[in-house]
């Protein structure tokens, strides 16, 4: 018989060990050794101390609360957290010295994103990007940010993976039962759920229950479908983690940004928690977020069945709260693929999102503008998230620096005119969260411990590795259907003493799980090298869509499956939390070698590094950003090599890529890092390892942290745009969108219509002709003046400004490294051609081909920057002036 309702039976706590209950449900013992050392001792056979807790008998209870040691323990424990939660942080520390300025930091910051990974009890995430959202809570927490996560809870998370006998990728969603996970439903003050609904086409609702888990002093609110007065297609759109079809996905990601504002502004309520200042969208799954706060300030109020408890809207039109949201509002994008953005049909965001919809009274029209994609050479069916997200944002970011490079030029064309390096999406690199990642027995090794030490202690954390990957092995090939009798082999797999390799991740086709088979009689002879033997531990999952990653991770488990080799290179099944945290410590070089620049960032080589594991990597991410030679090797890639013709071949050219590729790294492993493993001094230590992986701990570590990044993160973004919001009331709202409006209808008007460069000032040999067109020489340290006329178009000269923009250029005479320089109104006003003049004087510090040009753009109190809008005027070839002034 099935069970048909399922019940959570908790034990009642005798009063000594209530503590015990405060400490399981906030998440902070995920990371917090002390407390899971506290519930090794009540339970060593559960991970997961809320459930350690259901399984104790009344035995176990009576004896623990009989435990004077085990009590004293317990007190420390609830103190120690008391303190965590209350005491001021950094934050605190920072706001305090931003109090008496103009600007303090923001009271409230919601934080948005489908999937967070916080630990391996709470399974809702299904790679890099849940797994950094969890980071960015836990180092927000131990920071003292006042961070509101916001997120789904999928009853069947992300899928379970195991192998079929012939190593085909198998999934399973087991039901996960919230009453069994660290999480409490928020209630209404006479304790009935709190719950937010959003209004579907065809008289439908879409209830939602709120779960709030407590991840350190950071609430996690996660919205939950799974209520009964939902219809059964409702009732299943917090299933699964992307998981279903386009009208599915769209519900989640509906639920996730309008509804997830609506379970904020309900939590605030119940709670008195101010009001977020700011709004963080991680990624463009939650992008509706910023629809529903224009429907918020919008003349249509809290209504359409919100449940939002935000008040009436203040009465402000589209373009004007449209200004208001974006102020307040950061976007960080995780891909650098047009390929890894959500994209729906406009038609079915329009029904879902109109006056029959979750957003009636919200113009629809304006809604898909904001989703247009056709700038980026897109299709003008189709709404982009990304796009949406961007046009939403005042800030936005990618995640490493050469990530955010890459991601500028790939949305250039939302902002036409400009360089992409100019374009307002910065960059902040991602970082993890080193108290969940580093082996605790790290931080019991002393600064000053020898190379002796430090190499016993790399040694233990591979035995600890290898015994754990052993058990894993035999579990698998129990699941593929070996017997017992046929296992023990499994007794030999590994060497706690063999330099071990790890790649683990989700296997797209860019990030090359399989790169390493490209010569599989090179790899054997690499595992079974008679003096220098390698092994290698491997992980990942493809999605359950994805046959082509399957069919990866298959040929790769088919040659782990070799009798041959079978003992130096495994296949875990199943990657998630739980092994990644034994994986990083007990590997001494971390593999990556995507496709280069497709990796954003690549964050499971900072954990690795924080473990004292060294990089071998192509230079993309972050490792492109922070590779030093001390702290590992990088992988040469092919690029150079495929220029050609026009015509080449794109499968060859990628086929040739791998293939060089691979020998690169077959030579590396060969030849570099295998010897410097087993080069050994009259001890028994190499020191040239233990040096790399002493500088690694101690250079690289701290730049990876995700407290310096959630740093950066309030510095450069959350403080700036809490003050953009502030500065955009209603009133401001309402003139900025104005201003705007009037900048874009006359923007067709503006040109420039003259340039001087020169005009005696600063010149050898008569440099600069009055029409802009000619060369010269200019001696070093110079300030040649520089005159342009600029027809306004009607606009005034507060609007605008006006730049000399010089450098060295290249021989098409591209500017490289452009400099600003700003030029001031010249005279009393327009000519008599109503042109205005502007003039202002260069400086010229660097020696070599230099070029000037000059340009307009608009310029408003209130902007970002000058570039927002993607408005420039520049001289045009057809008027006196040319394009610029090249100087040699």
């Amino acid at each position: 018989m099935k069970a048909i309702r399922r019940f959570t039976v908790r034990p009642v706590l005798p009063e000594p060990l209530r503590p015990l209950a405060g400490l399981a449900r906030n998440l902070r013992w995920s990371w917090h050794e002390p407390t899971r050392d506290l519930f090794a001792t009540v339970d060593s056979d559960h991970d997961d101390p809320v459930r350690a807790l259901g399984a104790l008998d009344a035995g176990r209870l009576a004896a623990l609360a009989a435990d004077q040691d085990f009590l004293t323990r317990l007190r420390a424990a609830a103190d120690d957290l008391d303190r965590y939660l209350t005491e001021p942080r950094w934050y605190q520390r920072r706001a305090a010295e931003a109090a008496g300025t103009a600007d303090p930091l923001p009271a409230s910051i919601a934080y948005f994103s489908p999937e967070f990974g916080v630990a391996a009890a709470l399974p809702q995430y299904s790679g890099g990007l849940g797994i950094l959202a969890g980071d960015h809570l836990k180092a927000a927490s131990d920071l003292g940010v006042p961070l509101v996560g916001v997120g789904l809870l999928y009853r069947r998370g992300y899928f379970r993976q195991s192998l079929s006998r012939d190593g085909w990728q198998q999934e399973h969603y087991p039901v996960l039962d919230p009453g069994e996970l660290p999480v409490a439903l928020l209630r209404e003050s006479d304790g009935t759920p709190a719950r937010v609904t959003l209004a579907l086409p065809g008289d439908r609702r879409l209830h939602a229950h709120i779960w709030l888990a407590d991840v350190g002093r950071v609430p996690l609110l996660m919205l939950d479908s799974d209520v009964e007065e939902n219809a059964p297609g409702e009732r299943e759109v917090t299933d699964r983690l992307y998981g279903g079809g386009s009208e599915h996905r769209l519900l989640q990601e509906m639920l996730l940004g309008i509804g997830g504002v609506r379970a904020v502004r309900t939590y605030c309520r119940l709670t008195g928690t101010p009001a977020p200042e700011v709004f963080h969208t991680n990624e463009g799954h939650a992008g509706f977020l910023g629809l529903e706060r224009i429907r918020e300030l919008g003349a249509s109020g809290s209504g359409s069945g919100s449940g939002s408890g935000s008040g009436a809207g203040i009465g402000l039109d589209f373009d004007s709260a449209l200004e208001a949201v974006r102020a307040g509002t950061v976007f960080t994008t995780h891909t650098p693929v047009p390929a890894g953005i959500d994209r729906f049909d406009k038609a079915l965001v329009a029904r879902h999102l109109g006056d029959d919809g979750a957003l009636p009274g919200v113009d629809t029209a304006r809604v898909l503008a904001l989703g247009d994609e056709t700038p980026l050479g897109g299709d003008p069916a189709v709404f982009n998230m990304a796009a949406m997200g961007l046009r939403l944002a005042q800030r936005a970011n990618g995640v490493s620096t050469l990530h955010g490079a890459v991601s500028r030029a790939m949305f250039a064309g939302l902002w036409p005119g400009l360089d992409p390096d100019e374009l307002p999406l910065t960059s902040v690199t991602n970082g993890v969260h080193a108290p969940t990642w580093t082996a605790p027995d790290l931080g019991r090794l002393g600064p000053d411990a020898s190379g002796r030490d430090l190499w016993d202690l790399r040694r233990r954390l591979r035995e600890r590795l290898v015994t754990d990957v052993r058990r894993r092995v035999r579990a698998s090939w129990r699941q593929r259907g070996a017997a017992a009798a046929e296992l023990g082999w499994t007794d030999s797999v590994l060497d706690p003493d063999v330099l071990t390799i790890g790649f683990a991740r989700r296997v797209p086709s860019y990030k090359r799980l399989t790169l390493m088979l490209r010569d599989k009689d090179r790899l054997r002879e690499l595992l079974l090298h008679p003096d220098r033997p390698v092994q290698l531990v491997v992980a990942g999952k493809a999605h359950p869509a994805d046959d082509g990653g399957k069919r990866l991770v298959q040929e790769l488990v088919r040659f782990a499956d070799d009798p041959r080799v079978r003992h130096r290179i495994v296949f875990l099944p199943d990657y998630g939390m739980e092994m990644a945290r034994g994986l990083y410590p007990g590997c001494d070089v971390w593999l990556n070698n995507p496709l280069r620049p497709l990796e954003a960032c690549g964050t499971s080589g900072m954990k690795a590094a924080l473990n004292g594991c060294l990089n071998l990597s192509v230079l993309d991410g972050w490792w492109d950003e922070w590779y030093e030679p001390d702290f590992g090797w990088a992988i040469p890639t092919a690029d150079g090599a495929l220029a050609g013709d026009e015509g080449r071949d794109e499968a060859g050219d990628a086929e040739r890529r791998d293939d060089l590729e691979a020998a690169a790294l077959y030579e590396l492993i060969e030849h570099r890092v295998a010897p410097r493993f087993y080069e050994r001094d009259a001890d028994g230590v190499p020191g040239g390892w233990t040096a790399m992986v002493r500088r690694t701990l101690a250079d690289l570590g701290p730049k990876v942290h995700a407290d310096r990044m959630v740093q950066e993160y309030v510095e450069r973004l959350y403080a700036p745009a809490a003050a953009a919001h502030r500065a955009l009331g209603p009133a401001a709202a309402r003139e900025l969108a104005a201003w705007k409006a009037r900048v874009r209808d006359a923007w067709p008007g503006v040109s420039v219509d003259h340039v001087e460069v020169g005009a005696g000032v600063g010149v050898a040999d008569g440099g600069g002709d009055s029409d802009g067109g000619g060369g010269g020489d200019v001696e070093l340290g110079a300030t040649p003046a520089v005159r342009v006329r600029v027809d306004l178009g009607g606009l005034r000269p507060e609007d605008v400004e006006v730049q000399a923009v010089t450098g060295r250029v290249d021989a098409d005479d591209r500017l490289l490294d452009p400099r600003t320089t700003v030029l001031k109104p010249a005279g009393g006003g327009p000519d008599l051609e109503d042109r205005m003049p502007y003039e202002g004087a260069l400086s010229l510090d660097r020696t070599g081909a230099f070029g000037c040009t000059v340009r307009v753009l608009p310029a408003h109190p209130l902007l970002a920057g000058v570039a927002e809008l993607g408005l420039v005027a520049v001289p045009s070839e057809g008027r006196g002036g040319g394009a610029g002034v090249l100087m040699r």
